[in-house]
């Protein structure tokens, strides 16, 4: 069995939000990310998906440090990172680097290709030498599928997928254990996404390199992940291995997402069925009382209001999870 990288145990970001006029307001908490566990082994990828402001992003800083977690804990080869001290924590970022989703924006336009991806190596190694970085860069640079001829041009002088290649590159440049991959691909057009997807694995597999890949597209997430959590309002729905969810998923929720996914044969994609949900994603700052997912669910009852689910597995033996009274139950229209 593969090691243990990284365990995140009830791991939660709230943020004190003005709420209210400038006389009567008052301070209220946006759950970002409330009480998130999960494991990641040595080689991993977990796909980490929901809509929009489910706290996906959120939590991928929080498990860095970019954001202070609230409260929880975020274990990294036994060691607990929130209670290292700046300087223990800078060391250990060696080990874990980010990709960001915005490639050209998440570069220094002042800064050449080459400068960039040695920025790592000036912070980390202030003892390499010249020749040696500029090697290394230029290693790391034909890995990535750039010309190491490039190395003194600047960013605006590359597309998009190309800033997206330099962002791997500089993320890769101290080998590094962990990447949490912030939505790298939905700035890029399709063709452009499956060519970073396959680099990522390929990469993945010279490296041995653990994954948390954050989406919102299940196509991609399923192409690269081993295993998929779901994420709304900060809170896991339900987590499994990437097969077993897509053939099986156990939540509404989940499945409302895999039924909006598109099916390359018109006539497959006409005859399937599809969860639509109601509403809109309620606000962090107010979210419902019991299970959050309940406000857009087709199965609450009251039961949903008064107690919050559970994260339980499904008896299936494989740590299929779920969060949901009613997962056994079928939907209203089977």
């Amino acid at each position: 069995m593969s090691e243990t990288l990284l365990s995140v145990e009830d791991l939660k970001v709230h943020f004190e939000m003005r709420v209210g006029g400038i006389l009567v307001g008052r301070y209220a908490p946006l759950k970002a990310v409330d009480g998130v566990s999960f494991e990641l082994k040595a080689g991993e990828t977990l796909g980490i998906v929901g809509e929009s402001g489910c706290g996906k992003s959120t939590l991928g800083r929080a498990i860095l440090r970019l954001i202070e977690p609230t409260a929880g804990r975020a274990v990294w080869l036994g060691q607990d990172l929130a209670a290292l001290e700046p300087r223990a924590m800078r060391a250990r970022r060696e080990d874990m680097q980010i990709i960001f989703q915005d490639p050209l924006a998440s570069l220094n336009p002042r800064m050449t290709v080459g400068e960039i991806i040695a920025e790592p190596l000036h912070t980390f190694h202030p003892g390499i030498g010249r020749n040696a970085m500029k090697a290394k860069v230029k290693e790391m640079m034909q890995r990535v599928g750039l010309l190491p001829q490039m190395i003194n041009r600047y960013p605006h002088e590359f597309s998009g997928g190309q800033c997206q290649r330099i962002g791997i590159a500089r993320a890769m440049v101290l080998d590094p254990k962990l990447i949490v991959c912030d939505e790298p691909v939905s700035a890029l057009d399709v063709s452009i996404q499956a060519q970073i997807v396959n680099l990522l694995m390929r990469l993945q597999q010279e490296f041995g390199l653990s994954l948390l890949f954050i989406s919102h597209d299940l196509s991609v997430v399923r192409h690269i992940s081993h295993r998929i959590m779901v994420l709304y309002l900060g809170k896991v729905m339900e987590i499994a291995d990437r097969d077993a969810i897509y053939r099986r998923p156990r939540h509404p929720y989940t499945q409302a997402l895999i039924s909006a996914v598109p099916i390359p044969d018109p006539d497959k994609e006409r005859a399937k069925q599809r969860l639509v949900l109601q509403g809109d994603l309620p606000s962090p700052l107010a979210p419902p009382s019991g299970c959050v997912f309940r406000t857009r669910c087709p199965k609450a009852t009251e039961l949903c209001a008064r107690e919050v689910p559970v994260l339980e597995e499904d008896g299936s033996g494989d740590a299929h999870k779920v969060a949901c009274h009613h997962w056994r139950e079928p939907l209203p229209s089977e």
